[in-house]
């Protein structure tokens, strides 16, 4: 019984002892730093797309508020020639016939 105990005891110790092999170790190393690797790469490129969104999005209101200057500019020139010519319109005399009153005495 004492050899069946002391041979169950040196396989458990055995088994333990049997740990992974330096090249499993090395493997698993650098799957671990290929896996960072490939985190970092991707959080990257999401940095990079979410700057060039921001970029795409601010030159589009950029030109949206450029639109939107050049259309208020242009209404307010279309509104000073309007009232322009509405003052011209005003100020200008009418032509009406001027009757003029008879010279000399006239009767009485």
């Amino acid at each position: 019984m004492k050899k069946l105990i002391l041979f169950a005891v040196a396989g458990m110790l055995a088994f333990t002892a049997c740990g992974p092999s330096a090249e499993e170790i090395a493997k698993k190393e650098q799957a671990t730093k290929d896996s960072i690797a490939a985190a970092q790469a991707a959080i990257e490129q999401a940095k990079a797309d979410s700057i060039a969104k921001v970029e795409e999005e601010a030159k589009a209101k950029a030109a949206e508020l450029e639109k939107m200057q050049q259309d208020s500019i242009a209404k307010a020139e279309e509104e000073a020639k309007a009232k322009k010519g509405a003052k011209s319109a005003k100020i200008a005399p009418k032509k009406e016939e001027v009757k003029q009153a008879p010279v000399g005495g006239g009767r009485r």
